[in-house]
Protein backbone atom coordinates (compact mmCIF):
# COMPACT_ATOMS: atom_id res chain seq x y z
CA UNK A 1 0.00 0.00 0.00
CA UNK A 2 1.04 3.59 -0.49
CA UNK A 3 2.12 5.96 2.25
CA UNK A 4 1.21 9.62 2.30
CA UNK A 5 4.11 12.02 1.87
CA UNK A 6 1.85 15.07 1.53
CA UNK A 7 -1.79 15.50 0.54
CA UNK A 8 -0.74 15.44 -3.10
CA UNK A 9 2.18 12.98 -3.02
CA UNK A 10 2.07 9.28 -2.10
CA UNK A 11 5.00 6.88 -1.77
CA UNK A 12 4.25 3.79 -3.88
CA UNK A 13 7.61 2.01 -3.75
CA UNK A 14 8.90 -1.26 -2.33
CA UNK A 15 10.89 -1.93 0.86
CA UNK A 16 13.39 -4.77 0.34
CA UNK A 17 14.39 -6.13 3.74
CA UNK A 18 16.08 -9.22 2.26
CA UNK A 19 18.51 -7.38 -0.03
CA UNK A 20 22.11 -8.03 1.01
CA UNK A 21 24.02 -7.33 -2.25
CA UNK A 22 23.48 -4.66 -4.86
CA UNK A 23 25.00 -3.80 -8.28
CA UNK A 24 25.60 -7.52 -8.66
CA UNK A 25 27.95 -8.31 -5.80
CA UNK A 26 29.59 -4.89 -5.82
CA UNK A 27 27.79 -3.17 -2.93
CA UNK A 28 26.77 -4.64 0.43
CA UNK A 29 23.37 -3.71 1.85
CA UNK A 30 23.49 -4.91 5.46
CA UNK A 31 20.30 -3.01 6.28
CA UNK A 32 18.42 -3.81 3.06
CA UNK A 33 17.11 -1.04 0.85
CA UNK A 34 14.00 0.44 -0.73
CA UNK A 35 12.98 1.37 -4.25
CA UNK A 36 11.10 4.62 -3.92
CA UNK A 37 8.43 5.61 -6.43
CA UNK A 38 6.07 8.53 -5.96
CA UNK A 39 2.56 9.22 -7.22
CA UNK A 40 1.58 12.89 -7.58
CA UNK A 41 -2.15 13.69 -7.74
CA UNK A 42 -2.93 17.17 -9.01
CA UNK A 43 -5.19 18.13 -11.91
CA UNK A 44 -2.81 15.82 -13.75
CA UNK A 45 -1.48 12.63 -12.21
CA UNK A 46 2.22 11.85 -12.40
CA UNK A 47 4.22 8.75 -11.47
CA UNK A 48 7.84 9.49 -10.57
CA UNK A 49 10.03 6.40 -11.10
CA UNK A 50 9.10 2.75 -10.49
CA UNK A 51 10.81 -0.18 -8.71
CA UNK A 52 13.30 -2.95 -9.42
CA UNK A 53 12.15 -5.48 -12.01
CA UNK A 54 11.59 -8.48 -9.64
CA UNK A 55 8.95 -6.42 -7.84
CA UNK A 56 7.31 -5.07 -11.00
CA UNK A 57 4.07 -7.10 -10.85
CA UNK A 58 3.51 -6.42 -7.16
CA UNK A 59 4.24 -2.74 -7.82
CA UNK A 60 1.48 -2.58 -10.45
CA UNK A 61 -0.98 -4.38 -8.15
CA UNK A 62 -0.30 -1.91 -5.34
CA UNK A 63 -0.37 1.07 -7.70
CA UNK A 64 -3.86 0.04 -8.84
CA UNK A 65 -5.03 0.42 -5.25
CA UNK A 66 -4.00 4.09 -5.39
CA UNK A 67 -5.16 5.05 -8.90
CA UNK A 68 -6.77 3.65 -12.05
CA UNK A 69 -3.71 3.23 -14.27
CA UNK A 70 -5.40 4.92 -17.24
CA UNK A 71 -5.67 8.03 -15.06
CA UNK A 72 -1.86 8.38 -14.93
CA UNK A 73 -1.18 11.29 -17.27
CA UNK A 74 2.62 11.34 -17.19
CA UNK A 75 5.51 9.15 -16.08
CA UNK A 76 8.78 10.76 -14.98
CA UNK A 77 11.91 8.58 -15.14
CA UNK A 78 14.67 10.40 -13.30
CA UNK A 79 17.14 7.58 -13.96
CA UNK A 80 16.94 4.53 -16.22
CA UNK A 81 18.94 2.08 -14.08
CA UNK A 82 16.83 -1.04 -13.61
CA UNK A 83 16.31 -0.63 -9.87
CA UNK A 84 14.28 2.50 -10.71
CA UNK A 85 12.85 1.68 -14.15
CA UNK A 86 12.27 -2.04 -13.72
CA UNK A 87 8.52 -1.65 -13.22
CA UNK A 88 8.09 0.19 -16.53
CA UNK A 89 7.68 -2.94 -18.66
CA UNK A 90 4.72 -4.16 -16.61
CA UNK A 91 3.26 -0.66 -16.44
CA UNK A 92 3.57 0.09 -20.16
CA UNK A 93 1.75 -3.12 -21.04
CA UNK A 94 -1.25 -1.57 -19.32
CA UNK A 95 -0.88 2.07 -20.43
CA UNK A 96 1.42 1.88 -23.49
CA UNK A 97 0.81 5.42 -24.82
CA UNK A 98 1.53 7.31 -21.59
CA UNK A 99 4.35 9.83 -22.13
CA UNK A 100 7.61 9.13 -20.29
CA UNK A 101 9.57 12.27 -19.39
CA UNK A 102 13.34 11.74 -19.18
CA UNK A 103 16.59 13.18 -20.46
CA UNK A 104 18.00 12.53 -23.94
CA UNK A 105 20.44 10.08 -22.38
CA UNK A 106 17.53 8.57 -20.48
CA UNK A 107 15.87 7.66 -23.79
CA UNK A 108 19.07 5.95 -24.95
CA UNK A 109 19.42 4.07 -21.69
CA UNK A 110 15.78 2.95 -21.49
CA UNK A 111 15.91 1.75 -25.10
CA UNK A 112 19.17 -0.03 -24.32
CA UNK A 113 17.63 -1.84 -21.34
CA UNK A 114 14.18 -2.68 -22.66
CA UNK A 115 14.39 -2.33 -26.48
CA UNK A 116 11.00 -0.60 -26.62
CA UNK A 117 9.94 2.55 -28.45
CA UNK A 118 7.67 4.02 -25.80
CA UNK A 119 6.27 7.56 -25.94
CA UNK A 120 9.40 9.35 -24.78
CA UNK A 121 9.46 13.09 -24.10
CA UNK A 122 13.01 14.44 -23.82
CA UNK A 123 13.58 17.18 -21.22
CA UNK A 124 16.54 19.30 -20.20
CA UNK A 125 17.39 21.59 -17.29
CA UNK A 126 14.77 24.31 -16.82
CA UNK A 127 11.99 22.55 -18.74
CA UNK A 128 8.69 22.53 -16.89
CA UNK A 129 5.50 20.49 -16.88
CA UNK A 130 2.27 22.07 -15.67
CA UNK A 131 0.21 19.57 -13.68
CA UNK A 132 -2.46 21.89 -12.28
CA UNK A 133 -1.96 23.94 -9.17
CA UNK A 134 1.70 22.93 -9.20
CA UNK A 135 4.31 22.32 -11.85
CA UNK A 136 7.36 20.11 -12.24
CA UNK A 137 10.78 21.56 -13.03
CA UNK A 138 13.40 19.22 -14.51
CA UNK A 139 17.10 19.52 -13.65
CA UNK A 140 19.66 17.36 -15.45
CA UNK A 141 22.16 15.74 -13.09
CA UNK A 142 24.60 14.09 -15.48
CA UNK A 143 26.92 11.55 -13.81
CA UNK A 144 25.11 11.70 -10.47
CA UNK A 145 25.64 8.92 -10.97
CA UNK A 146 24.78 7.98 -14.60
CA UNK A 147 24.77 10.15 -17.75
CA UNK A 148 20.94 10.08 -17.86
CA UNK A 149 20.26 11.11 -14.24
CA UNK A 150 18.04 14.07 -13.43
CA UNK A 151 16.17 15.66 -10.53
CA UNK A 152 12.51 16.68 -10.62
CA UNK A 153 11.31 19.58 -8.46
CA UNK A 154 7.64 20.01 -7.56
CA UNK A 155 6.52 23.57 -6.89
CA UNK A 156 3.90 24.24 -4.23
CA UNK A 157 4.91 21.16 -2.26
CA UNK A 158 8.56 22.25 -2.61
CA UNK A 159 9.76 18.68 -3.03
CA UNK A 160 12.99 17.66 -4.77
CA UNK A 161 12.74 14.15 -6.23
CA UNK A 162 16.49 13.51 -6.34
CA UNK A 163 16.67 9.86 -7.44
CA UNK A 164 20.07 8.38 -6.45
CA UNK A 165 21.48 11.61 -5.00
CA UNK A 166 21.00 11.90 -1.21
CA UNK A 167 19.89 8.27 -0.96
CA UNK A 168 20.83 5.41 1.30
CA UNK A 169 20.52 1.65 1.03
CA UNK A 170 18.41 1.45 4.17
CA UNK A 171 15.19 -0.49 4.69
CA UNK A 172 12.75 1.06 7.14
CA UNK A 173 9.00 0.98 7.61
CA UNK A 174 9.40 4.60 8.70
CA UNK A 175 9.22 6.91 5.70
CA UNK A 176 11.01 9.96 7.08
CA UNK A 177 14.45 10.83 8.46
CA UNK A 178 13.05 12.21 11.73
CA UNK A 179 11.62 8.77 12.59
CA UNK A 180 14.68 6.57 12.08
CA UNK A 181 17.89 6.02 14.07
CA UNK A 182 20.06 9.00 13.07
CA UNK A 183 23.33 7.09 13.63
CA UNK A 184 22.24 4.27 11.32
CA UNK A 185 21.04 6.80 8.75
CA UNK A 186 24.37 8.65 8.81
CA UNK A 187 26.33 5.40 8.45
CA UNK A 188 24.33 4.33 5.41
CA UNK A 189 24.41 7.81 3.84
CA UNK A 190 28.21 8.18 4.09
CA UNK A 191 28.74 4.60 2.90
CA UNK A 192 26.51 5.33 -0.10
CA UNK A 193 28.45 8.49 -0.93
CA UNK A 194 31.88 6.90 -0.41
CA UNK A 195 31.20 3.86 -2.58
CA UNK A 196 29.01 5.36 -5.32
CA UNK A 197 29.39 9.12 -5.61
CA UNK A 198 33.03 9.78 -4.69
CA UNK A 199 34.24 9.76 -8.33
CA UNK A 200 31.77 12.55 -9.11
CA UNK A 201 32.54 14.86 -6.18
CA UNK A 202 33.40 17.84 -8.39
CA UNK A 203 30.08 17.42 -10.20
CA UNK A 204 28.25 17.09 -6.87
CA UNK A 205 29.51 20.52 -5.78
CA UNK A 206 28.65 22.12 -9.15
CA UNK A 207 25.17 20.61 -9.24
CA UNK A 208 24.35 21.66 -5.66
CA UNK A 209 25.55 25.17 -6.47
CA UNK A 210 23.41 25.20 -9.63
CA UNK A 211 20.28 24.03 -7.79
CA UNK A 212 20.93 26.51 -4.97
CA UNK A 213 21.11 29.33 -7.52
CA UNK A 214 17.56 28.51 -8.64
CA UNK A 215 16.45 29.76 -5.19
CA UNK A 216 13.86 27.00 -4.94
CA UNK A 217 12.55 26.41 -1.42
CA UNK A 218 13.03 22.78 -0.39
CA UNK A 219 10.65 21.31 2.17
CA UNK A 220 11.58 17.69 1.43
CA UNK A 221 14.13 15.68 -0.51
CA UNK A 222 12.69 12.41 -1.79
CA UNK A 223 15.48 10.07 -2.99
CA UNK A 224 15.04 6.75 -4.75
CA UNK A 225 16.54 4.65 -1.95
CA UNK A 226 16.05 4.90 1.80
CA UNK A 227 14.14 7.50 3.78
CA UNK A 228 12.82 10.91 2.83
CA UNK A 229 14.65 13.95 4.22
CA UNK A 230 11.83 15.89 5.85
CA UNK A 231 13.31 17.31 9.04
CA UNK A 232 16.04 19.82 8.12
CA UNK A 233 16.30 18.44 4.56
CA UNK A 234 19.30 20.62 3.72
CA UNK A 235 21.33 18.72 6.34
CA UNK A 236 22.11 16.00 3.79
CA UNK A 237 22.88 18.63 1.12
CA UNK A 238 25.44 20.21 3.45
CA UNK A 239 26.86 16.77 4.22
CA UNK A 240 27.29 16.12 0.49
CA UNK A 241 29.16 19.41 0.15
CA UNK A 242 31.40 18.40 3.06
CA UNK A 243 32.03 14.92 1.65
CA UNK A 244 32.65 16.29 -1.85
CA UNK A 245 35.41 18.62 -0.66
CA UNK A 246 38.15 15.96 -0.47
CA UNK A 247 36.77 14.69 2.84
CA UNK A 248 38.92 13.35 5.64
CA UNK A 249 38.79 12.81 9.39
CA UNK A 250 41.66 12.39 11.83
CA UNK A 251 41.91 8.70 11.01
CA UNK A 252 44.47 6.28 9.62
CA UNK A 253 43.21 2.98 8.26
CA UNK A 254 45.39 -0.09 7.85
CA UNK A 255 44.07 -2.69 5.41
CA UNK A 256 45.77 -5.98 4.69
CA UNK A 257 45.48 -9.61 3.75
CA UNK A 258 47.73 -12.25 5.27
CA UNK A 259 48.71 -15.89 4.66
CA UNK A 260 50.39 -17.06 7.87
CA UNK A 261 49.80 -14.00 10.06
CA UNK A 262 53.12 -12.31 9.31
CA UNK A 263 51.53 -9.34 7.55
CA UNK A 264 48.82 -9.19 10.22
CA UNK A 265 51.45 -8.95 12.95
CA UNK A 266 53.19 -6.21 10.98
CA UNK A 267 49.88 -4.31 10.71
CA UNK A 268 49.34 -4.48 14.46
CA UNK A 269 52.89 -3.34 15.19
CA UNK A 270 52.58 -0.41 12.75
CA UNK A 271 49.32 0.55 14.46
CA UNK A 272 51.06 0.51 17.83
CA UNK A 273 53.73 2.85 16.47
CA UNK A 274 51.15 5.24 15.06
CA UNK A 275 49.22 5.34 18.31
CA UNK A 276 52.41 5.87 20.32
CA UNK A 277 53.36 8.86 18.17
CA UNK A 278 49.86 10.37 18.03
CA UNK A 279 47.28 9.23 20.56
CA UNK A 280 44.66 11.57 19.07
CA UNK A 281 44.47 9.86 15.69
CA UNK A 282 41.93 7.05 15.22
CA UNK A 283 43.67 3.92 13.94
CA UNK A 284 41.56 1.13 12.42
CA UNK A 285 42.74 -2.24 11.10
CA UNK A 286 40.86 -4.43 8.63
CA UNK A 287 41.70 -7.79 7.14
CA UNK A 288 40.17 -7.24 3.71
CA UNK A 289 39.65 -10.97 3.13
CA UNK A 290 37.36 -11.07 6.19
CA UNK A 291 35.80 -7.60 6.23
CA UNK A 292 33.12 -6.32 3.87
CA UNK A 293 34.84 -4.40 1.09
CA UNK A 294 32.36 -1.52 1.04
CA UNK A 295 32.73 -0.98 4.78
CA UNK A 296 36.50 -0.86 4.27
CA UNK A 297 36.11 1.67 1.46
CA UNK A 298 33.96 3.83 3.71
CA UNK A 299 36.71 3.85 6.35
CA UNK A 300 39.34 4.75 3.75
CA UNK A 301 37.07 7.57 2.56
CA UNK A 302 37.04 8.91 6.13
CA UNK A 303 40.82 8.64 6.52
CA UNK A 304 43.57 11.17 5.97
CA UNK A 305 45.99 8.31 5.29
CA UNK A 306 45.97 4.57 4.89
CA UNK A 307 48.33 1.63 4.50
CA UNK A 308 47.84 -1.44 2.33
CA UNK A 309 49.57 -4.68 3.24
CA UNK A 310 50.00 -8.07 1.61
CA UNK A 311 52.61 -10.81 1.44
CA UNK A 312 54.00 -11.84 -1.93
CA UNK A 313 52.33 -14.75 -3.73
CA UNK A 314 53.26 -16.00 -7.21
CA UNK A 315 55.19 -12.78 -7.84
CA UNK A 316 52.03 -10.85 -7.01
CA UNK A 317 49.85 -9.93 -4.03
CA UNK A 318 46.86 -11.58 -2.40
CA UNK A 319 43.51 -11.43 -4.19
CA UNK A 320 41.57 -9.28 -1.71
CA UNK A 321 44.39 -6.75 -1.31
CA UNK A 322 44.55 -6.40 -5.09
CA UNK A 323 40.77 -5.99 -5.18
CA UNK A 324 40.64 -3.18 -2.64
CA UNK A 325 43.43 -1.36 -4.49
CA UNK A 326 41.40 -1.63 -7.71
CA UNK A 327 38.35 -0.16 -5.95
CA UNK A 328 40.43 2.70 -4.51
CA UNK A 329 41.79 3.47 -7.98
CA UNK A 330 38.31 3.47 -9.52
CA UNK A 331 36.80 5.74 -6.87
CA UNK A 332 39.44 8.41 -7.33
CA UNK A 333 39.98 9.33 -3.69
CA UNK A 334 41.69 12.69 -3.15
CA UNK A 335 43.40 14.43 -0.25
CA UNK A 336 44.83 11.16 1.10
CA UNK A 337 48.28 9.68 1.62
CA UNK A 338 49.30 6.03 1.68
CA UNK A 339 52.08 3.48 1.89
CA UNK A 340 52.67 -0.25 1.48
CA UNK A 341 53.80 -2.99 3.85
CA UNK A 342 54.02 -6.78 4.03
CA UNK A 343 56.23 -9.78 4.53
CA UNK A 344 57.63 -12.17 1.93
CA UNK A 345 59.62 -15.35 1.56
CA UNK A 346 61.91 -15.36 -1.43
CA UNK A 347 60.90 -13.09 -4.34
CA UNK A 348 59.38 -10.10 -2.52
CA UNK A 349 57.53 -8.15 -5.24
CA UNK A 350 54.66 -7.17 -2.91
CA UNK A 351 55.77 -3.67 -1.88
CA UNK A 352 56.65 -2.65 -5.43
CA UNK A 353 53.25 -3.81 -6.72
CA UNK A 354 51.23 -2.11 -3.95
CA UNK A 355 53.23 1.10 -4.29
CA UNK A 356 52.66 1.16 -8.05
CA UNK A 357 48.90 0.69 -7.55
CA UNK A 358 48.76 3.50 -4.98
CA UNK A 359 50.58 5.72 -7.44
CA UNK A 360 48.16 4.78 -10.25
CA UNK A 361 45.31 5.78 -7.95
CA UNK A 362 46.92 9.25 -7.72
CA UNK A 363 47.27 8.89 -3.95
CA UNK A 364 50.28 10.68 -2.44
CA UNK A 365 52.92 8.17 -1.35
CA UNK A 366 54.29 8.82 2.12
CA UNK A 367 57.42 6.73 1.61
CA UNK A 368 58.73 3.52 0.03
CA UNK A 369 56.90 1.31 2.52
CA UNK A 370 58.26 -1.47 4.71
CA UNK A 371 58.71 -5.19 4.16
CA UNK A 372 60.05 -7.95 6.34
CA UNK A 373 61.30 -11.40 5.36
CA UNK A 374 59.49 -14.50 6.55
CA UNK A 375 57.64 -14.38 9.86
CA UNK A 376 58.65 -11.10 11.58
CA UNK A 377 60.63 -11.63 14.77
CA UNK A 378 60.92 -9.29 17.75
CA UNK A 379 63.38 -7.01 15.99
CA UNK A 380 61.28 -6.89 12.83
CA UNK A 381 58.17 -5.97 14.81
CA UNK A 382 60.11 -3.20 16.52
CA UNK A 383 61.08 -1.88 13.09
CA UNK A 384 57.37 -1.89 12.20
CA UNK A 385 56.53 0.09 15.36
CA UNK A 386 59.23 2.60 14.47
CA UNK A 387 57.89 2.73 10.92
CA UNK A 388 54.37 3.47 12.23
CA UNK A 389 55.77 6.26 14.40
CA UNK A 390 57.64 7.81 11.47
CA UNK A 391 54.66 7.34 9.11
CA UNK A 392 52.34 9.51 11.18
CA UNK A 393 55.07 12.09 11.75
CA UNK A 394 55.48 12.47 7.93
CA UNK A 395 51.82 13.31 7.36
Amino acid sequence: MGHKVTDKVTWVGKIDWELKRFHGNEYSTHRGSSYNAYLIKDEKNVLVDTVWQPFGKAFIENLKKEIHLENIDYIVTNHAEVDHSGGLEELMREIPETPIYCTKNGVKSLKGHYHKSWNFVEVKTGDTLDIGKNKLIFIEARMLHWPDSMFTYMTGENILFSNDAFGQHYASEFLFNDYVDSAELHQEAIKYYANILTPFSTLVMKKIEEVTNFNLPIAMICPSHGVIWRENPLEIVNKYLEWARDYQENQITIVYDTMWDGTRRMAEAIAEGIQFADDKVAVKLYNVSKTDKNDVITEIFKSKAFLVGSPTINKGILFSAAGILEMIKGLGFRNKKASAFGCHGWSGENIKIITEEIDKAKITLVDDGIKEMWNPDTEALQRCRQYGKEFVEKL
